[in-house]
């Protein structure tokens, strides 16, 4: 009975500070992933995303998988804009094991080639990750846009 107790009292900081340490990196992956829109590096972005991805981005008319997850990069980037700065609020994440939920808003502006801001986006994002091979990668998300209030 002693061994298991000490055990647990040896073990239980462990747990508690590999959560902390797979929400740093979380969080550190949904900034990674807006840089990669800024920087339009499509192969970077894409491989964020798991083979067996499927969500519904605020862009789509209904779910969409891997193989489509950069379409609303390119749908800017070929009229000539590209974003230009963007401001995550994060809100909430929960990791569980091997899976993540993360939620924030997001604010997000596109400009042209000179410069010139095109348009603002605001929107909420919800993305699940999973841990597969010692990687986090996205599985599933969604996300809308913010209400009248910004919310």
């Amino acid at each position: 009975m002693r061994t298991i107790v000490l055990f647990l009292a040896f073990a239980a900081p462990t747990f508690g500070q590999t959560s902390a340490t797979d929400e740093t990196q979380i969080w550190q992956l949904e900034k990674a992933f807006w840089e990669y829109v800024k920087a339009n590096d499509l192969e970077k972005y894409r491989a964020l995303w798991h083979e067996d991805f499927v969500g519904w981005p605020f862009v789509s008319f209904a779910p969409v998988r891997k193989d489509h997850i950069t379409d609303w990069i390119t749908a800017n980037t070929s009229k000539g804009i590209s974003l230009h700065v963007y401001s995550i609020e994060q809100l909430a994440i929960q990791v569980t094991g091997d899976i993540a939920v993360n939620y924030y808003r997001i604010n997000f502006t596109w400009a042209n080639g000179a410069g010139r801001e095109i348009r603002t986006d605001r929107i909420r994002i919800t993305h699940t990750w999973i841990r597969s091979h010692g990687t986090w990668q996205i599985i599933g998300g969604m996300s809308s846009p913010v209400d009248a209030n910004g919310q």
